[in-house]
């Protein structure tokens, strides 16, 4: 069973690039009150915060590429409205 994304268990659960926005965008929220704390630390954290961002960016194309690949080959998911898996197992 999944937790946050749609499933047969769970059909109002989320596409994984969008809650990867979810957190990018609460990730640059976070960047921006910090963008001017000069502190060594501060700045340190900012810094790690862009790779994350970077990382997260990366992650956010590779979701939607597998939800295009998914799409062509099969047709848009009906796990929303209880449907089975586009492919692996239940």
């Amino acid at each position: 069973m999944t937790h946050f994304l749609v499933s047969e268990d769970k059909p109002d659960g989320h596409r994984l690039e969008d809650l990867l926005r979810i957190i990018r965008k609460d990730v640059l929220t976070r960047c921006s009150k910090i963008a001017d704390d000069l502190r060594p630390e501060a700045q340190q954290v900012l810094g790690n915060n862009v790779k994350v961002l970077e990382h997260l960016s990366e992650a956010i194309r590779l979701a939607e590429s597998s939800t295009y690949i998914l799409d062509k080959a099969f047709g848009p998911s009906q796990a929303s409205q209880g449907g089975p898996p586009r492919i692996g197992t239940v």
